[in-house]
């Protein structure tokens, strides 16, 4: 009897601690079913951003078509359409020919120059001024404009002239054979060049161009 006791206090003793036991291992089951993740949905959870850009990466760096790359280059290469609604229906007038311009006639040769005309120096008829050696003599006189210079240097002389009277009376070719000073010189060829026109030289009862000379004399009085 003594024996029985002792064994019923033992299971007494040991059924607290192992109460605790059973308690304590049935918390930790359901904490551990709380907060357990599986192994795939944490794999999903950390690659869904990374996921995502792949698929975006893909998507960009997807290889166009055939079809696709020719109709990008018809787009390319068509040309921009006219917007209809902007076209103005004004109807353009006709633009007209040009007129026709007739051929040119053959040119023929050039013409050759005409001769040098011939100077005469001994002619039938002398050239002289009109009125005869007096008038001239006139003329001169009462035309004549002294340089200044001249008379300060007392610059006198006579101014030997040659010219040509043409076939219309004319004086040209007005040139100093002998001078008396650059001053003298030029008051004496625009005297000569400011005389009237003079009765043409002949020859053979032609009027021709001759060769003229005359001194213009310079004296201070």
């Amino acid at each position: 009897m003594e024996t029985k006791k002792s064994k019923e206090k033992n299971l007494d003793s040991l059924r607290m601690p192992l109460a605790l036991t059973g308690l304590l291992f049935t918390g930790g089951l359901i904490l551990a079913s709380f907060s357990y993740v599986t192994p795939i949905e944490e794999e999903l959870k950390s690659n869904s951003t990374t996921s995502a850009e792949v698929m975006h990466y893909i998507e960009e760096e997807q290889p166009e078509t055939p079809e696709q790359e020719q109709q990008q280059e018809e787009e390319y290469m068509a040309p921009p359409q006219p917007d209809i609604d902007s076209i103005d229906n004004t109807v353009l007038p006709p633009v007209p020919n040009p007129p026709i311009v007739p051929p040119r006639p053959p040119v023929g040769p050039p013409t050759p120059p005409a001769p040098p005309v011939e100077i005469i120096d001994f002619p039938d008829v002398e050239a002289q001024f009109p009125g005869g050696p007096a008038a001239m003599t006139s003329f001169i006189l009462n035309n004549i404009e002294y340089p200044e210079t001249s008379i300060d240097m007392d610059e006198q002389g006579k101014v030997f002239l040659s010219f040509v009277v043409e076939a219309d009376g004319k004086i040209s070719k007005v040139k100093v054979e002998r001078g008396v000073s650059e001053d003298l010189d030029r008051e004496a060829k625009r005297i000569l060049r400011s005389m009237p026109n003079w009765e043409a030289g002949e020859v053979g009862g032609k009027k021709v161009p001759t060769r003229c000379r005359l001194p213009i004399v310079f004296t201070l009085n």
